[in-house]
């Protein structure tokens, strides 16, 4: 009798403990809202429409929610390319979403100057990482995987100025495979080894339609 109850209450442990650390489940965003974003360099305002990307949106929607991607770093910046985050400054959240993959969503808007969408390495494997356009990279409007979701409406001067000296080397795409160091790592790792890299201390939702 003794030993069935042990049983269970290790049972509903268990339950409890992979409830805590299970990220909250998808929220259908707004059809539209904005993100106001602090950084190190100044601040800037992201515009998404759940039109555009609808697992996308509702993926980023959940994110800010949940204040991923605060105290993290912009640790892909290549001048008139592109601009990336998104993998949180604390290892044990960066591995809980590692891997919660998203299915692709049709391309309507195209990765030009300003648009933003969702790094991956193929087809739906879009998760947590989030570009920004410097420049024209239409080139990849061929992949639904880039299917941009909005775009920087205000601030756009700031997103230029980020700290691009390191390119590629202080963590590149998803798709160069050598991003290990900093899902380890975290913060401490980057901040090590790549110090001048510009920080995204908040993003919050400061609009919605």
């Amino acid at each position: 009798m003794r030993m069935n109850r042990f049983f269970h209450c290790l049972l509903a442990l268990l339950i409890l403990l992979q409830t805590a650390l299970t990220p909250a489940s998808a929220q259908t965003a707004p059809a539209v809202f904005r993100v106001g974003f602090t950084t190190t360099a100044g601040n800037f305002v992201i515009e998404a429409h759940h039109a555009w990307s609808p697992h996308g949106v509702d993926r980023f929607y959940d994110l800010v929610q949940a204040k991923y991607y605060d105290n993290s770093r912009f640790y892909r910046v290549v001048a008139h390319r592109w601009v990336q985050f998104g993998i949180a400054g604390d290892p044990k959240t960066a591995q809980l979403w590692r891997h919660r993959t998203i299915a692709d969503d049709p391309l309507l808007q195209h990765n030009t100057f300003g648009f933003v969408g969702f790094a991956n390495t193929g087809p739906n494997t879009r998760v947590t990482q989030v570009y920004i356009n410097l420049g024209d990279n239409s080139r990849n409007d061929k992949e639904d995987g880039f299917a941009p979701f909005g775009k920087v409406v205000e601030g756009m001067d700031v997103v230029q100025k980020l700290y691009a000296g390191y390119g590629e080397s202080s963590g590149g795409g998803m798709r160069a495979g050598r991003q290990d160091k900093m899902f380890e790592g975290g913060n401490a790792y980057v901040d090590r080894e790549f110090p001048k890299l510009d920080k995204l201390i908040s993003a919050r939702i400061v609009e919605e339609h």
